[in-house]
């Protein structure tokens, strides 16, 4: 597999999230889908603290086993906690043991903190760099103008990389995010690049939600809702429009899905979880598609006028 980088790190262009494991798929299954990734070529393990409550960090831990120097491993504080310096000091403590690590590749602020100065984060955050605890640091769902913030604000550590959502579905990071990125030299890392399995080609405008879907999700279920809220008419619409052009040209909307994302300067990685081993397999393909310019026009020609999911 091709990598790109993340600051000092090297990643596959294609990571695997791990939010699934000790929510959706128990121990043993998470760990089939880790050994899949490795033998795949993914070097990439996308992370949280709030994960399954803990258990996606455990189970990734003990998944990697003996293999975890072959690989970055990225993980997240902040979601619920916010940012003080406190904060980030316990939260690495606690990622470290349940990673069963000495340090963390990639260490994310899960999401902006308004009542914490960004500089106070930053640098609590620059101590475990040079402590060793930490290799880089990033940030998840910051704006434009919080990403701008905070490099000015930085005096030691640096914030190398934004994660934001970002799919063929939420296309609102070329609205400036990017840009942003490219500005300040940041890479950045797409999640839910498959809007739920919505660009799988699982779901069609005839057919419905399979019932043991994500999107088909009973009531009462982790995900229950959810498929009110994207299986729309109008993202229906777009699906089959985004599956005409990939089959015009031998691929399927999963190919697009990732290529497309991957043709984005500066798209480093595509983060995309797993719940089954062949699901690994299939995005690691998808991503050995590179458009053209007349594929990415095709695709501006499908999504035009389609509002962002």
């Amino acid at each position: 597999m091709t990598t790109r980088s993340i600051g000092s790190l090297s990643v596959s262009t294609v990571g695997l999230g791990c939010n699934n494991f000790g929510w959706h798929i128990d121990e043993a299954a998470s760990r089939e889908v880790v050994s899949a990734a490795l033998d795949a070529g993914i070097t990439h393990f996308d992370t949280a603290e709030v994960y399954g409550e803990g258990q996606s960090e455990e189970i990734l831990g003990r998944a990697l086993g003996t293999r975890r120097d072959e690989v970055v491993i990225a993980t997240k504080f902040g979601h619920g906690t916010g940012g003080r310096a406190e904060t980030v000091r316990q939260s690495v403590e606690g990622s470290l043991g349940r990673l069963g690590t000495d340090r963390i590749d990639l260490y994310y602020l899960h999401k902006p903190d308004p009542d914490t100065p960004i500089a106070e984060t930053l640098g609590a955050l620059a101590e475990l760099v040079e402590a060793g605890k930490v290799r880089e640091v990033a940030c998840s769902n910051l704006s434009p103008d919080q990403l701008r913030e905070a490099d000015q604000a930085a005096t030691g550590a640096r914030f190398v990389a934004l994660q934001n959502e970002y799919s063929l579905l939420h296309r609102e990071p070329e609205d400036g995010t990017l840009e942003a990125c490219r500005e300040l030299s940041m890479a950045f890392v797409p999640y839910f690049p498959l809007k739920s399995g919505l660009l799988t080609g699982k779901y069609r405008r005839a057919g419905g939600a399979p019932d043991n879907s994500r999107l088909g999700g009973k009531e009462g279920s982790r995900f229950s809702g959810m498929g009110d809220k994207l299986l729309t008419e109008a993202n229906l619409t777009t699906v089959e429009k985004l599956i005409a052009v990939a089959g015009e040209r031998g691929h399927t909307i999963l190919d697009l899905a990732f290529a497309y994302l991957l043709a984005h300067e500066p798209v480093a990685s595509v983060i995309a979880g797993a719940t089954k081993p062949s699901q690994v397999r299939a995005n690691v393909e998808a991503a050995r598609w590179t458009l053209t310019v007349d594929d990415l026009a095709a695709v501006d020609g499908a999504l035009a006028g389609a509002a962002s999911a």
